[in-house]
């Protein structure tokens, strides 16, 4: 990939996005099926595979105080702005609340677990008004529609792309390209990328202003979290990273910058990196350029992952960041690919149960390993190729740890998506 391709790829990845970004994905396919329809949906069905439900069931919907889908399908359809993608709620008010209330009570909203397609992200939208029905899907991508239709005529069918995309395969990086693309290419062409900081640097600050979600962030800021883990670079770097995932979750109306359709992935990808620079007295231009490398490597093992699966989603942003922390340390290409291995080595098995407020933990977790693993890997320490995934081309490990997260964890996908459905009423 060239340079220009490479900068295109993370513009499309890494976007601003309000809320999660699962249930936003359904509000925005809703919105976009009501704007075909013209006018307000008497009754709107959505159909979904397993991981979109299973993202969405758990999470508070920005503005709200509400938690699923119903109040994100209910605004999608009647304030919902498809032009505003991900951020397709904005312009939520406490007046459209109560009208998704109400329109949630008068059962116009069906939906309904799709396990006949094979797309791990798929909606499927069907609204109706009178004799009119308008059908809208998206699929592989948050935002990406591939089919619409209106009262039988269809005005968009691109779902032979997605075949294609899939017997052809998708030109991948590699570590080694995504290392030099970060360290060398000139500095001006990514320092876009110091968007993703200014906006989760926010969010993160934000974050401690109220209480949201299991409240990690403040738990770490306060005298008791100081007390047992420190008033360190460490403590800031989970505490910042913690917070922001608090008030994410918890449906704050805060905007991040996501990674590969994640916001979490986003947050995970910049914070560490960003409290870490800071606070080591690194060059503006190291950051900038270590924030690259993170996001880079987080959507780099995405190619090879998809964008929804078992394998918990900080795995992969905090393997970004540890690449941007052992950076930002002094390391070469040699010593970040070490602390890949040790990612890989600790934190394959950390499985997805859903977006929700506990996000924050795996976070946590995740960031605490990034840590550790870049501490080993700067004195040339890492996990070898005896031990279980990694192997000695880093590039074949991670695509060992994503071929257990695309492949050999379905089984616990769709056992994950069974309890979470049939839990007991307390």
């Amino acid at each position: 990939m060239t340079n220009q391709e490479i900068i295109a790829l993370v513009k499309r990845e890494v976007v601003p996005a309000t809320g999660c970004t699962e249930p936003m994905a359904v509000a925005l396919c809703v919105a976009h099926a009501t704007e075909q329809l013209g006018r307000r949906p008497e009754h709107i069905r959505v159909a979904l595979s397993g991981n979109m439900l299973k993202n969405a069931m758990g999470v508070g919907i920005p503005g709200t105080g509400m938690v699923g889908l119903p109040i994100a399908i209910a605004l999608g359809a009647l304030i919902g702005r498809s032009s505003y993608a991900l951020n397709v709620l904005q312009d939520c008010t406490p007046e459209a609340v109560e009208q998704g209330r109400q329109y949630i009570a008068e059962g116009r909203i069906q939906i309904v677990l799709n396990s006949a397609t094979a797309e791990k992200l798929f909606i499927e939208t069907e609204c109706t008004a009178g004799d009119d029905k308008a059908v809208v899907t998206i699929a592989r991508e948050h935002t990406r529609v591939v089919l619409v239709s209106r009262n039988g005529e269809v005005l968009l069918d691109q779902r032979t792309a997605l075949t294609a995309e899939t017997d052809e395969g998708e030109e991948e990086l590699n570590m080694r390209r995504v290392f030099d693309f970060a360290t060398t290419v000139p500095l001006a062409d990514i320092e876009f990328i110091n968007e993703a900081r200014r906006l989760n640097e926010t969010a993160s600050r934000e974050a401690l202003k109220g209480n949201y979600g299991h409240e990690l962030g403040k738990i770490l800021s306060r005298p008791l979290g100081r007390g047992i883990m420190g008033d360190s670079m460490f403590s800031h770097m989970l505490s910042a990273t913690s917070s922001a995932c608090d008030a994410r979750m918890a449906g704050a109306l805060i905007p991040v910058m996501s990674n590969s359709g994640s916001g979490n992935q986003g947050i995970a990808a910049t914070m560490p990196v960003v409290v870490f620079g800071e606070e080591n007295h690194n060059t503006q231009e190291e950051i900038t350029r270590a924030l690259m490398l993170s996001h880079l490597t987080a959507i780099y093992i995405k190619q090879s992952l998809g964008r929804l699966s078992a394998l918990c989603g900080c795995v992969v942003a905090s393997t970004g960041s540890s690449c941007g922390i052992t950076y930002l340390m002094g390391g070469g290409y040699e010593q970040v690919a070490y602390s890949v291995k040790n990612m890989v080595a600790n934190l394959a098995g950390m499985v997805c149960d859903g977006a929700k407020p506990s996000c924050a933990l795996k976070l946590s977790s995740g960031v605490s390993t990034a840590v550790l693993s870049a501490m080993m890997a700067i004195q040339n320490k890492y996990v070898t190729n005896v031990e279980g995934l990694v192997e000695d081309d880093v590039d074949r490990c991670i695509h060992n740890l994503t071929k257990v997260g695309a492949e050999g964890m379905n089984e616990t996908d769709r056992l994950i998506l069974d309890i979470m459905t049939h839990k007991e009423k307390s």
